[in-house]
């Protein structure tokens, strides 16, 4: 099975990279500096998706997704616990797994195996179960406001990228990093925590569109998932 979607971007969401897959471009305004920090919009960040308290209660999760690729269906299923994960991606009966234990990883596409590069390692270390609380505002030294379709949107941008959230709701909605761009269509809620529903994005030369079937949480993953 052809390589089709990009390590790390699906298994880390998150993490989340995002380019608008808009039939018309979006009418952005000029950039003006807002007067929030960035321990602020991340604060408002992690109250809008549930709180603080919430969010570190996960120590575990396992997320079923469908992604839409050139014209393929593929199921991906990533499970995570602490900075371990493991995704598995299938379609038409080939498999492509991603785990990383915590130090080192792997991955696996039609019994070729290769390890996750080491300039990889560090940040995946940092990872963590819910992708929010790895936002760190000392990496953001100022956030800027810009105007997308009549909506305002706080920025914080780094050496990683720039992430885009709703002024009005807090919610990230569009990422711009090295791995790739994405936008979170929408959300669903799970236990009381807001995950992304829908996201658009676009890396390596593909546009893939990731729905989420279903989050589990606290339930389901052991150290043996990540050997």
């Amino acid at each position: 099975m052809k390589k089709i979607i990009i390590p790390f971007f699906c298994a880390v969401l998150f993490s989340t990279s995002v380019a608008a897959q808009q039939k018309a471009a979006p009418v952005k305004s000029a950039a003006t500096q807002s007067t929030l920090t960035s321990k602020q919009v991340i604060d408002n960040y992690i109250k809008a998706i549930g709180g603080k308290e919430k969010l570190e209660a996960v120590k575990s999760s396992i997320t079923d997704n469908t992604l839409s690729v050139q014209g393929m269906e593929i199921s991906m299923t990533t499970k995570k616990m602490g900075n371990k994960f493991r995704s598995e991606q299938s379609m038409m009966g080939q498999k492509m797994v991603q785990v990383f234990d915590g130090e080192k990883g792997y991955m696996d596409q039609m019994g070729q195996k290769m390890d996750i590069p080491a300039d990889k390692l560090p940040e995946l270390k940092k990872s963590k179960v819910i992708d929010a609380l790895g936002y760190d505002a000392a990496n953001f030294k100022t956030v800027n406001v810009e105007k997308i379709d009549g909506k305002d949107y706080n920025v914080l941008t780094s050496d990683k990228g720039s992430f885009y959230f709703d002024a009005a709701t807090g919610l990230l909605y569009k990422t711009d990093a090295k791995e790739g761009k994405a936008i979170v269509k929408s959300y669903m809620t799970v236990d009381g925590i807001q995950f992304p529903a829908e996201i658009e994005a676009e890396g390596n030369g593909q546009k893939v569109t990731i729905k989420t079937t279903k989050v589990v949480l606290n339930s389901g993953v052991t150290d043996a998932d990540f050997k």
